[in-house]
């Protein structure tokens, strides 16, 4: 009977998912809030499992491993804007200034205020530090386009969200090799400097090259029309490319993450206005939103269940501080000199949400070391509860009027009303 209404739940969570959007549309709640206070509600359901990620390390690891590749992949397929160290250079900033800060500070507030030990201080860090604007629509990239005017908010975080999900992995074997070593620094550290740091991103970043510039030309230029995949939109060759570049990554000992969004920002090169990208997206994107509203209703159920069972007040404040203090100053720090006005860097700075990227590195992170599992899921499960709430909330009235100034302003400057165009600075 029990499982009976498992698979009721979720044939009723995956309609919502499909129906919710158009309910919320111009409100603020998001589709992320929604399934996590829904998931919450059902947790005190009798007669339903326990909802508990340490029992199932294994099935919480790769569950929301698969989801995180998938919105790689759509993120790196819906950014219309060419690669360029000019073009990115918001998205360079942020990722070099703004995670390692707020790894540094997460680590620094969760030693000192926390009392975690520097191994699991460091591991809280790394969990905390990617972002994903998944859980807040409102401030993403929304699909494929002919043209590359992205406002600056949407790119920026949309951009920062698809490379530093693979870019905060050598902070997680920071702490994995601390863990290992008591906590004491030592020689190991240019190991992991040389393997961890540099040769695993390099060799995720050159097969996600390799893989999006060899199915591109496949793809789009085969001489055999039956490979020519792009003449037939299927979107579920998407997954393919996300599966291909992944796995490809990991059996040669990169990292995964950055080779799946490189080869989709690398594929929609290959030929930028192809009607076949949104096609993809639009695919990948319903996966995608299947894929989360289930996990954040398992989120919400755990939290029911007693997940915030190891959180102290210490520990509590450390991921308010996260949401309302560092990432919004990091933010602000790493966006110094960058494209936009001052109220577009504001919002860059603020909506920087935490998400299933953290629940994934914590759980990995369980999996192959020995940390304080309790008061790290209570801390980062509450973190991510507080970013969806939050950022949920105030995504649609923030984007909207900054998209509405940002109308005038082009009004104002001789523009169509409706032109996103990222000279028009806010």
């Amino acid at each position: 009977m029990t499982a009976f209404v498992i698979f009721l739940l979720a044939g009723a969570s995956a309609l919502l998912a499909a129906v919710l959007p158009r309910v919320l549309a111009g409100r603020p709640l998001s589709l992320p809030m929604a399934f996590l206070g829904l998931g919450v509600a059902i947790g005190f359901l009798p007669g339903l499992p326990a909802v508990d990620p340490l029992e199932h390390e294994a099935v919480t690891e790769h569950l929301t491993e698969v989801v995180v590749i998938i919105s790689l992949m759509g993120a790196g397929l819906a950014i219309d804007r060419p690669p360029g160290w000019r073009r990115w250079r918001t998205t360079w900033q942020l990722i070099a200034v703004a995670m390692p800060l707020t790894i540094a500070l997460v680590a620094l507030t969760g030693s000192a205020l926390g009392g975690l030990p520097l191994a699991a201080a460091v591991l809280l860090g790394a969990a905390l530090a990617p972002t994903d604007p998944v859980l807040a629509g409102d401030v993403q990239v929304a699909e494929p386009s002919e043209d590359s005017d992205e406002d600056e908010v949407r790119f920026a975080l949309t951009s920062e969200a698809g490379l530093n999900d693979g870019a905060a992995f050598p902070a997680v074997y920071l702490a994995l090799a601390l863990a290992a070593h008591g906590g004491a620094l030592g020689s190991w550290l240019w190991g992991w400097a040389l393997s961890d740091l540099l040769l695993r991103l390099a060799v995720g970043v050159a097969v996600g090259l390799g893989t999006g510039w060899v199915l591109g030309k496949v793809f789009f230029r085969s001489r055999h029309d039956a490979l020519r995949l792009s003449e037939q939109v299927e979107g579920f060759t998407a997954l393919a490319v996300t599966f291909l570049a992944y796995g490809a990554a990991q059996l040669l000992h990169g990292y995964g993450f950055v080779a799946v969004f490189v080869a989709a920002v690398t594929l929609r090169a290959a030929e930028r206005s192809h009607g076949s990208h949104r096609v993809a997206h639009g695919f990948v994107e319903q996966t995608e939103r299947m894929l989360t509203a289930w996990l954040l209703l398992l989120l919400g159920a755990a939290i029911s269940d007693g997940l915030l069972g190891g959180l102290t007040w210490q520990l509590a404040l450390v991921a308010v501080l996260l949401v309302a203090v560092v990432r919004p100053l990091v933010g602000v720090v790493s966006a110094l000199g960058t494209d936009g006005g001052w109220r577009e860097r504001l919002a860059i700075a603020f909506f920087g949400v935490r998400g299933i990227g953290s629940l994934y590195y914590l759980s990995y992170a369980l999996a192959h070391g020995d940390f304080p599992g309790e008061s790290l899921w209570a801390t980062v499960a509450l973190a991510v509860a507080l970013s969806v709430v939050v950022h949920g909330a105030l995504a649609t009235p923030v984007m909207a009027r900054l998209d509405r100034r940002r109308s005038e302003q082009g009004q104002r400057l001789g523009r169509a009303a409706d032109d996103p165009s990222v000279d028009v600075r806010l």
